[in-house]
């Protein structure tokens, strides 16, 4: 077996460790009267103890991957949102060990699941490094991004869990719309990783050629029939579906298309969801969380943002400009990746003067939290995937 099959073995059991993990947490903290805190403390140490076998697996993974490339895999789409998913794992366990709450393994582990679901989707070809990547600074500013931005997720893990617990889902209210459209959202990213599976077992493939915005012409490939075609293109694929409409340069019509296509599958999914359950997914999900703490999710919740914005910091901003003038020879230049990474960090500067200044606290500030992850994976999915860019390597 080679270091990269070895690689993606370890990776795959650190998927079914979650997904095992997950079903236990789930059992830890179903109520079932006298017996409940024995049957949570017994089931959440198997279910926590499983977790850190698949994290060590996903280490595994990291390292083998590192050693066969020779460099840190963070350089693309799959390298990253994978090291993403196993970061938050890591906040997860450190938090765990922290507040003992097994209710943040229902929530947290899901999420690192559908991270890593949604980065198999990807290429996980090994390619020679673009010069601009072939950096040492690269690798510690990735890693510290996505370090910062895992520990700002688990905050809006403890947020969600405050709003499930503590928003009536049988009123129909604000918030209530807002909470499923979370939810919705969620069944979104489930919905990419079934359009990508279904279209990719089904051979699908169309290729066109068009006008970079450098005035290049290069073949684009489509691996989902093409909704958006790219500016000035050719169909090199006579027999493949014609494009609706023709976007700009500025934006790649291909991870477009992949989009549209996501939310038309993850909102047939939804409705299918809401028709055989005959409930919305927050009224699905709230009962599991009877027991929770909603002060402790709260401070769990603040405490994340006071670690995790200062690490964010370093990785996205300071240690991104040092890398951003070796590569480019400027430490910022306005691309859509550094403005995004910007609007992050100012969201979350907001927060903790909202939380400390006005006593923002319960759910306006679970609500920001929500808000902030969302905003971090609006980053790693849209920016990335339809923006062009310097970023666009990703």
């Amino acid at each position: 077996m080679s270091l990269i099959d070895l690689s993606g073995n370890l990776l795959f059991v650190a998927f079914i460790c979650y997904l095992i993990g997950t079903f236990l947490f789930g059992g830890a903290i179903k109520e079932k009267e006298d017996t409940a805190a024995k049957r949570a403390d017994k089931w959440g140490k198997i279910a926590i103890s499983i977790t850190i076998v698949g994290f060590l697996a996903q280490l595994g993974y990291f390292i083998t991957r590192w050693i066969y490339t020779g460099h840190a895999p963070v350089s693309n789409m799959f390298e990253f949102t994978t090291a993403f998913g196993m970061f938050i794992i890591l906040s997860f366990i450190i938090i765990y060990f922290m507040y003992r709450v097994t209710a943040l393994g229902v929530v947290a582990l899901p999420i690192a699941l559908l991270i890593i679901a949604y980065a198999s989707m990807f290429t996980k070809d090994v390619s020679p490094l673009v010069p601009s990547l072939q950096s040492y600074w690269l690798t510690i500013h990735v890693i510290t991004a996505a370090l910062g931005q895992s520990i700002l997720s688990m905050s809006a893990v403890a947020g969600l869990i405050y709003l499930l617990k503590n928003v009536d889902a049988k009123k129909a209210t604000k918030e209530r719309f807002w909470l499923e459209a979370v939810m919705f959202f969620c069944v979104l990213v489930i919905g990419f990783v079934v359009a990508t599976t279904a279209f990719r077992a089904a051979g699908y493939e169309a290729s066109f050629e068009h006008v970079t915005q450098e005035g290049k012409t290069e073949v684009v490939e489509y691996h989902m029939p093409a909704i958006f075609g790219p500016n000035d293109y050719v169909a090199l694929s006579e027999d493949r579906m014609t494009p609706f409409v023709e976007v700009p340069a500025l934006f790649d019509a291909s991870k477009m298309t992949t989009v549209v296509w996501s939310i038309l599958f993850g909102s047939v999914l939804y409705v299918l969801i809401r028709l055989i359950a005959r409930r919305s997914v927050t009224a699905m999900i709230q009962p599991l969380l009877k027991r929770v703490n909603s002060q402790l999710m709260d401070e769990i919740g603040y405490r994340a943002v006071l670690i995790g914005f200062p690490v964010f910091t370093l990785g996205a901003l300071i240690f991104a400009m040092i890398w951003a003038q070796i590569a480019w020879s400027r430490f910022w230049g306005w691309d859509p990746k550094e403005v995004w990474a910007l609007i992050t960090w100012l969201f979350y500067a907001a927060f903790l003067h909202l939380r400390l200044s006005k006593g923002w606290e319960g759910k306006k500030s679970a609500w920001l939290t929500v808000i902030g992850f969302l905003i971090i994976m609006f980053n790693l999915v849209v920016v990335n995937l339809v923006i062009a860019g310097l970023h666009s390597y990703a």
